[in-house]
């Protein structure tokens, strides 16, 4: 998962206006290339170790057969939509952008992004495993290029053995097993073995990921209701879900003591990745991009989700969208679906391995996960697009970390994310 940083709700009315003012007009950046070619400017975030050679094929053959140059520009994720929103302002943005899901409505209230609806045919949603994920807000904004990549609960074999324990299936299974794994071991009167690695202490909103929807989702809940006019996250699912993260703390002393001043990256490297928590929870991707480089001895296997009313694990949807500024939106319309085409994804799949966007592609991901990408999707999902949701994700974590702190209860936790989210939503 991407890093996801706050853009600020003035300085994004302040951008609205400027770009509503602007006719969201772009100034150079379609315009003609040297020679009287058509230019389309992409800008992707760094996805793999070196983007640029990846695709410079995959843009080189579209450009000899439409007579046009492809610009890539890689934005890095630091203040990546910051940097989105503010070029648009300007009308500097790119023809094709790439979006997650929380920079969506926004973009979408500022008209900055096409819908895409009229431009795909019956074979599209057909083809797009996941295009569903590029209906938000009323429209379809995106078409996926980054899917199931979830974040699943990770646990140590050798652990789960040595207490003759199987994976676990409820979230009584989990805490049945955190608790027993919970223990000193080498009998110096300190827990060094724990449940769970989870931390708390992350300055933005992404750790809500892995702390939080997955919770929520399997207990019945969700952020927002249908109507996108008000949140949800506080009726008694969300409060189910909240006190049962409050009590794994509070209740059952399962979470290392310097939860609260760690992200859940720098927990799972330091507590789970050295075999001393029985439980993690990340990204699908993470055993490849961290235990196989940093822990190579560990013994783990995963749970897609834990099952309580119902199956949940958060899992993003990156997009590629046609921007509203383009000059040519049919032109970079067809690039976009070049760049999502079975013969380009194979080829950047074999230097980047993901699963595939397409039922045509073949699936060039890591082994261990193939089966959960082909047969569980019903487990994993990403989230619920509605107005504000930056704002509303930022707030809602920050009363969650005073929950775990025990300043407040679960339910004045949520009590509280909820008036101010529904406070925005009236604006």
């Amino acid at each position: 998962m991407k890093k996801v940083k706050r853009i600020f709700s003035l300085v994004m009315a302040l951008i609205m206006s400027t770009a509503l003012l602007a006719g969201c007009t772009s100034s150079d950046k379609s315009s003609k290339a040297e020679g009287g070619k058509e230019k389309l400017v992409v800008w992707l975030p760094p996805i793999g170790p070196n983007d640029e050679p990846v695709w410079e094929p995959i843009f080189k053959k579209f450009e000899e057969e439409n007579n046009c140059d492809v610009d890539l520009q890689i934005i890095p994720w630091d203040n990546y939509a910051e940097k989105y929103a503010t070029a648009i302002s300007a009308g500097k943005g790119p023809d094709v952008g790439y979006m997650y899901a929380e920079m969506f409505p926004q973009f979408i209230e500022m008209k900055a992004v096409e819908d895409l609806g009229s431009r795909l045919t019956d074979k599209d949603y057909e083809n797009y495993t996941y295009i569903d994920a590029g209906k938000m807000m009323g429209g379809l904004y995106g078409l996926p290029i980054e899917a199931a990549n979830p974040g699943v609960l990770y646990y140590n074999k050798d652990i789960l053995a040595e207490l003759g324990e199987q994976p676990p299936k409820t979230w009584d299974d989990f805490v049945r097993i955190a608790q027993k794994a919970t223990k000193d071991t080498d009998g110096d009167g300190k827990i060094d073995q724990w449940g769970i690695s989870q931390g708390w202490g992350a300055k933005v909103f992404g750790d809500l990921n892995w702390n939080w929807y997955n919770f929520l989702w399997q207990a019945g809940g969700d952020i927002f209701n249908e109507d996108l006019k008000t949140v949800r996250f506080n009726d008694e699912h969300g409060v189910e879900a909240a006190q049962f993260l409050h009590d794994l703390k509070f209740k059952y002393n399962v979470i290392p003591e310097d939860a609260l001043a760690k992200t859940n990256k720098e927990m799972l490297e330091s507590v789970f990745g050295p075999g001393k928590a029985a439980f993690a929870i990340h990204l699908s991707s993470s055993a490849s991009n961290i235990f196989d480089k940093s822990f190579p001895d560990l013994n783990w296997g995963f749970v897609t989700s834990l099952e309580n009313k119902s199956l949940g694990s958060f899992a993003s949807v990156d997009q590629l969208t046609l921007m509203s500024a383009a000059k040519n939106k049919d032109l970079a319309f067809k690039l976009m679906q070049h760049m999502l085409s079975v013969e380009s994804m194979t080829e950047f799949h074999k230097s980047n391995p993901r699963a595939p966007i397409s039922k045509d592609e073949p699936y060039q991901g890591d082994p261990r996960f193939e089966s959960m990408v082909y047969n569980e999707k019903d487990a994993y999902r990403p989230l619920m697009v509605g107005p504000h949701g930056i704002e509303i994700y930022e707030y809602l974590w920050k009363q969650l970390q005073r929950m775990m702190t025990g300043e407040v209860s679960p339910k004045e936790a949520l009590d509280e994310a909820a008036r101010y989210s529904n406070d925005l939503l009236g604006q």
